[in-house]
């Protein structure tokens, strides 16, 4: 598949709830181990073609439970890069940025939520390949880092280590196809004022993204 054009929406809600992302890690990990077992063969069989994707987003930040209580809703801009290393495995880098505020300050200060991953996504091939809409699933796990930076105030930024399983697919249709990904990320949170202990956070992020290929979708 040539490199596509993107054009995606995020939308990311946020909780507390540990048991939740063992859970879902686990779910990932199952996916990513089914999908790989049921077309291994396929996939060797077919010519390895390193390809690089680039997709582009938007959308918005939504926070929920006691996040609700520290962070403002907000626009997010992310972008994210994916090397395929062959039609069944591909590495997935994402940044991601929030315009939010931070509700416990007295000003409700400008605050800048910066998200950065690197992580790992098993795809499986077009389920409905020769049909006039396809299907490719995909799950992966991935790891980074997440920082909470005030605009305007000199105050050091906070920065935590972020953890992420993920699944999804791509819906195409001819020459469109659009992917729909969702994660559920496990966060470190630092009190913003100082103040307190840290604990554990969630993000459950939705992502959609627009791409257009060069070749119709049902050919592969």
């Amino acid at each position: 598949m040539s490199n596509p054009t993107v054009a995606p929406v995020v939308l990311c809600v946020s909780h507390v709830n540990r048991p939740r992302v063992a859970r879902a890690a686990i779910m990932a990990l199952s996916t990513i181990g089914m999908l790989m077992t049921r077309n291994v063969a396929a996939q060797d069989s077919a010519p390895s073609t390193r390809t690089w994707e680039l997709r582009a987003t938007s959308g918005a930040f939504i926070t929920t439970g006691s996040q609700r209580n520290s962070l403002k809703n907000a626009q997010v801009t992310a972008a994210q890069l994916s090397w395929v290393l062959r039609p069944s495995l591909a590495i997935t880098g994402t940044f991601a940025w929030a315009a939010s505020r931070d509700l416990g300050s007295i000003a409700t200060e400008k605050l800048d939520v910066f998200t950065s991953d690197l992580g790992v996504e098993a795809r499986s091939p077009n389920w409905f390949a020769g049909h006039s809409v396809s299907f490719s699933p995909f799950a992966g796990v991935g790891a980074g880092a997440r920082s909470y930076n005030y605009r305007k105030l000199n105050v050091d930024a906070a920065n935590n280590v972020a953890g992420y399983a993920t699944v999804g697919g791509e819906l195409g249709f001819k020459r469109v196809g659009v992917r729909i990904e969702a994660r559920d990320y496990a966060t470190g949170f630092k009190p913003l004022n100082g103040a307190g202990k840290s604990d554990t956070r969630n993000d459950v992020v939705l992502m959609v993204a627009l791409r257009f290929n060069r070749h119709d979708a049902q050919q592969h």
